[in-house]
């Protein structure tokens, strides 16, 4: 887990690309079921991890879902991309376009401190 607080938690996703996951701690079905002030808290962190990831990645694009298919709570993915990542232009569920075993991007424990920063202001 890379930061809690009393309605959420953020956490990383295993991945090509620098790919974060925002979860309710209470279970909710839709983002509508949230009350208001879960809705607010969980579209700051949205904003703010977004922002961190342009920052200090400086990706091509910024990708954000919520399918909650698989997982039946509310949770969102905040994901960098890349021209060269495997997928893109696909979303990173899509048909793989090329084979890259990694990336020439900074450290995920680097970007960790900077988020972190971001979220103590």
């Amino acid at each position: 887990m890379l930061y809690e607080n009393a309605l959420i938690y953020i956490e990383k996703e295993e991945a090509q690309v620098p790919w974060l996951k925002i979860f309710t701690k209470e279970i909710y079905k839709e983002f509508s079921d949230c009350p208001t002030h879960l809705q607010r808290e969980l579209f700051d962190k949205i904003l703010l991890c977004e922002k961190a990831l342009l920052e200090f990645y400086q990706p091509e694009k910024i990708n954000i879902a919520s399918f909650a298919n698989y997982v039946p709570r509310v949770h969102f993915h905040i994901m960098a991309r890349f021209k060269d990542d495997a997928f893109f232009p696909e979303c990173m569920w899509g048909k793989q376009q090329r084979e890259v075993k990694e990336l020439d991007l900074p450290k995920f424990e680097d970007f960790v401190e900077f988020l972190n920063e971001k979220l103590k202001s």
